[in-house]
């Protein structure tokens, strides 16, 4: 064998003697310990909603009684619960008024609570009023019950109803078509009822 290949053989031959295999090597270092959490913020103190409630007994234009609205706010908003009857069949606009007075033909009760000065309408770019709320449809039966969250109304406060001149609920002859200012063309008001602090 020449002695080129012979000190080949005998580089490769203490390669492999001096890997032993195995996993590398691990760190001696130690390392830092991780700080404990830092103490979690205290919750935050939810707004509670206001214990008043509220009623409204709604007349038609002749005085008959036609329906009943609960009143009360809750975190989402204000929540709305009533029920008519002998409306007659269809859709029916309904909304919050900004006046506490119900004289037929109904326009006592104002316009709509709006008192951010929007234009009306869910379909409105620069609606909607806070007192829009959606339609109604009286069934064949003639009695409907219905329930609404009305956002950003309250009973009192900034933007309540139960301020100094109150507020009211107006249903219309034909249904709202959420655009149109300032009613959204629901026709004539039909009914109405005082909203009044529950005692």
């Amino acid at each position: 064998m020449n002695r080129s290949r012979l000190f080949s053989l005998l580089i490769g031959s203490s390669a492999l003697a001096c890997y032993t295999g195995g996993p590398y090597p691990t760190p001696t270092r130690t390392p830092t310990p991780t700080p404990p959490p830092a103490a979690a913020p205290p919750p935050r103190t939810a707004m509670m909603p206001s214990p008043t409630t509220a009623t409204a007994v709604v007349h038609d234009a002749v005085g008959r009684r036609v329906g009943s609205v609960a009143f009360s706010e809750t975190y989402a908003g204000l929540l709305v619960r009533g029920s008519v009857s002998d409306l007659g069949i269809g859709a029916h606009g309904i909304h919050l008024h900004a006046v506490g007075k119900c004289e037929p033909p109904f326009t006592s009760a104002g316009g709509h609570f709006n008192p951010e000065k929007r234009a009306h309408g869910f379909n409105s770019q620069h609606g909607p009023h806070l007192g829009d709320m959606p339609n109604i449809y009286t069934p064949a039966a003639g009695k409907l019950e219905f329930e609404f969250i009305v956002p950003g109304v309250s009973l009192k406060g900034p933007f309540g109803l139960l301020d100094a001149d109150g507020a009211s609920i107006v249903v219309h002859a034909t249904a709202d078509d959420y655009l149109t200012d300032p009613a959204g063309n629901s026709g004539a008001r039909i009914a109405c009822g005082v909203i009044t602090a529950a005692p």
